[in-house]
Formats: C-alpha cells, structure tokens, sequence
C-alpha cells in the first residue's frame, strides 16, 4: 500500500488554500479562454464557409485553429507559471510539512514568491534546473528495473512494458519533489543540491516510485471522473457554437479535466509524495554509487553534476 495519509495531506492543502484558490483562477481562466478562442474560431470559420460551401468544415477547422493558439500560448507561459505559482507554492507546503508556522501580517502567496526569489534570482535559472531535473528523471526508472524487475515471467514482456509506461507517467512530480529538498536545505548551490536530492530519490526509488503510482492512479481516476461530469455540459455548449462542432465538446471537457487536475490534484500528489520523500530519506547520505550510476547513464544529470562542480570553483561539493 502507500506511505503517505491522505488526511494529513488534505490538511496541508487546505492550509494552502490562497494557492488553491490562485491556481484554480489561473487554470480555469486558461479554459474559458480555451472556449472563447475555440467558440470565436468556430464562428469566423463558419462565416468563411458559407463563401466556400462547407460551413460546418471551416468551422471546425476554425475552432481547432483557436484551440490551438491558446495552447501555444500557455505554453510559452509555462516559465512564469513555475516561477510564480507552482514554485511558490512548494515552498510553502516545505514549510508546513515541517511543522514551521508561516509568518503573520503577510500574504502566503507574497511569502512563498519571496522564498523563491531568494532561492533563485532569475525565472529562467529555476526554469532550465527544472528541465534538467526532469530529463534526469528518466534515468531513475531504467536504473530501479521498473516493473519489469518483479515481472520475470515469461510472456508477460508486454505487460511489464506496459506497468513500465504507467511507472514512466507516475515521475511527473519528481521535479517538484526536488524543488522541494532544494529550497529544504536552504544551501547555496542550488545545482548541487539538486544533485544531492535526485541521487536520495534514485536510492530510494523503489519507495517512492510504489506511492508515485498510487498516486498516479487516484489522480487519473478522479480526472476521468471530472471529464465524464464535464461532457454533457460541454457539448450543450459547444451545440450553441454554428456548424457541426460537436467533437469540439471532447476538446472542451478535457481541457476542464485538466484545469481541474492542474489546480487541485496535482498539489496533494505533491504535497503526498514529497511528506513520504522527506520521511524516507531522514538521516541519509546521497550514496556515491548511486551518484555515479546517474552519472553514468543521464546527460542531464552530469550536467547538474558540472554546474554544481563549476559552482564550487572545479572542487566537488561536500554532500548534504
């Protein structure tokens, strides 16, 4: 079963619940703005129809064209919304997993921006240690085995394949957990205790990733949940749009779904898995086999590993 409880976990969220609530304005301003682009499209795009005689395909078309340009604009926003808010807000679950009280007279969101921006002066410093973290995690699963390790049985290649793929997708918070222990040390090499912090996960994977899947699990179950809710209303929404539209509604739901996700689910699994980290990892050292078994087989870890190294003027950091 999984280490983490789930009513403490709720009680730290609720604790954050400026966050909560800014992330769910956040998200669910993206979707109205997912709907109003995708309604707008769909309306030129019918009007261009009638002028070539298929309304209802331009209008199609002209509803994914608005899709997708709100999609590739919350893409390029993707660096300040982990800057400002989800960073943030990790830093404030660090604290209180930790028992520490958040200070009076001050706003929690304005709290958490400090934290970070004391911990990293720039945006794009946090956003490009956070790529790297993320392209070292990929390493993690090779090197525990994956499922494939407790599967030994012949015929059975193509479902440990597949547990493998769910094992893959379940890693989707590990940079956040990072993140976590980073601003937790507090030290003043934020790419060695990156470093540090992704040789303890690794040493510990085998713990972290069974809960990252029961995670990963009631977090996929509950947005199924809320996409199948979102649906009906969707496609009565998008009935109103000119043309045949009606696929637009899937687009629709499944954009709530993921606000929905974003904005709440996403929290607790790492408010979860970063209470079960800490616990885990109490009391130990980043092992140095482990160091260079990362080391060996990521290009993004060994590049963390020599910008902590530079960091220290060529002499390699003490461990945490």
């Amino acid at each position: 079963m999984w280490d983490f409880s789930i009513g403490k976990t709720i009680g730290i969220l609720a604790k954050t619940l400026p966050f909560i609530l800014l992330r769910m304005a956040i998200y669910f301003t993206v979707t109205l703005a997912f709907l109003l682009a995708t309604g707008t499209g769909a309306g030129i795009g019918y009007g261009v129809g009638n002028l070539g005689g298929d309304p209802a395909g331009f209008a199609v078309g002209g509803g994914v064209i608005g899709f997708a340009l709100v999609a590739g604009a919350v893409y390029w926003a993707r660096e300040w919304l982990l800057y400002m808010v989800k960073a943030a807000h990790v830093a404030v679950i660090v604290k209180l997993i930790d028992g520490e009280p958040l200070p009076g007279g001050k706003g929690q969101v304005a709290f958490g921006r400090e934290i970070v921006a004391a911990r990293f002066a720039e945006a794009n410093t946090l956003f490009v240690l956070d790529q790297l973290i993320k392209g070292a995690i990929a390493a993690i699963t090779g090197l525990i085995g994956g499922v494939a390790a407790f599967l030994p049985i012949p015929g059975l290649d193509g479902l440990a394949r597949f547990a493998n793929t769910v094992v893959r997708l379940s890693l989707t918070h590990v940079d956040e957990i990072i993140l976590g222990y980073n601003i937790r040390t507090a030290s003043t090499n934020a790419w060695d205790s990156s470093r540090h912090g992704l040789v303890l996960y690794a040493q510990n994977g085998l713990t972290m990733v069974k809960n990252a899947v029961w995670l990963a699990a009631f977090l996929w179950l509950l947005a199924i949940a809320v996409f199948l809710l979102a649906l009906s209303p969707a496609a009565a929404l998008v009935y109103l749009f000119p043309g045949e539209a009606a696929g637009l509604a899937f687009l629709v739901a499944l954009v709530f779904a993921w606000a929905f996700k974003a904005a709440v689910l996403e929290p607790f699994a790492i408010a979860a898995l970063m209470e079960v980290y800490f616990r885990t990892i109490a009391g130990q050292q980043p092992d140095p086999e482990w160091d260079a078994k990362l080391a060996g087989t990521s290009a993004r870890f060994r590049e963390i590993r020599d910008k902590a190294v530079q960091s220290f003027g060529g002499r390699p950091a003490a461990a945490q």
